[in-house]
């Protein structure tokens, strides 16, 4: 086992069940012309930033509109129903807090952009609970690509390899694979389907007593 320093969190489908808040999104942005969201696209989107995820679409259903047009719809429409959709995974808050307990930074990489992020985070308050926060916008190269992650290492001033990366996706866990740091992958129902074979480790939560047993940390109690 490496010695970790340090915990990078995914946002998407690993902080938040934002998934399934996606699907509505795809498929209310499809259904306006004419078009499915089909398991098989969403599932060809995931894990992707917003430009390959969105440019796919387009080629998926031959669609006129460019990439720009139809990522501001999709934004508008993901902001309208977080209120009444946004949930926090299970063991999220108790996995926070244990970290906390334990003195191990932590930060969020995510595909997401910063306007999302900061509208996904301020309706739990847990923004200042991270180091830094990262996103599509901070990278050159989106996910499956290892910046995003070999730059989490470097603004932390740890070697990638001593890096926890939390993941739900192929994608994710490829890109943090390749920056060389310790993978975990937390499949949901939306990716338990994916190709993990890269990760260091796979796991059932973030609950999993397997996640804490590798940082060294001790369960705190669950609210």
């Amino acid at each position: 086992m490496p010695v970790l320093h340090a915990v990078v969190f995914d946002m998407d489908g690993l902080m938040f069940d934002t998934e399934q808040v996606y699907t509505r999104v795809g498929t209310e942005l499809l259904r306006r012309r004419g078009c499915l969201f089909t398991p098989e696209l969403k599932d060809a989107m995931m894990g992707l930033p917003a430009r390959p995820s969105i440019e796919m679409m387009i080629r998926w259903h031959h669609l006129k509109e460019t990439w720009t047009e139809l990522a501001a719809e999709s934004d508008r429409i993901f902001v309208g129903l977080l209120d009444e959709h946004l949930v926090a995974m299970p063991g999220l808050v108790e996995l926070l807090d244990a970290l906390e307990a334990g003195g191990i930074p932590k930060a969020i990489a995510t595909s997401t952009n910063r306007r999302l992020v900061g509208e996904v985070l301020r309706r739990f308050d847990i923004g200042a609970r991270f180091q830094f926060i990262l996103t599509a916008d901070d990278v050159t190269h989106g996910k499956p690509d290892p910046e995003i992650y070999l730059t989490a290492a470097q603004r932390f001033g740890v070697k990638p390899e001593e890096t926890l990366v939390l993941e739900d996706s192929h994608n994710g866990c490829l890109a943090a694979a390749r920056a060389g740091a310790f993978a975990v992958a937390v499949p949901g129902a939306h990716s338990s389907t994916h190709d993990f074979s890269v990760a260091s480790l796979v796991v059932d939560s973030l609950r999993d007593p397997r996640l804490y047993e590798v940082l060294g940390i001790v369960p705190g109690r669950e609210r």
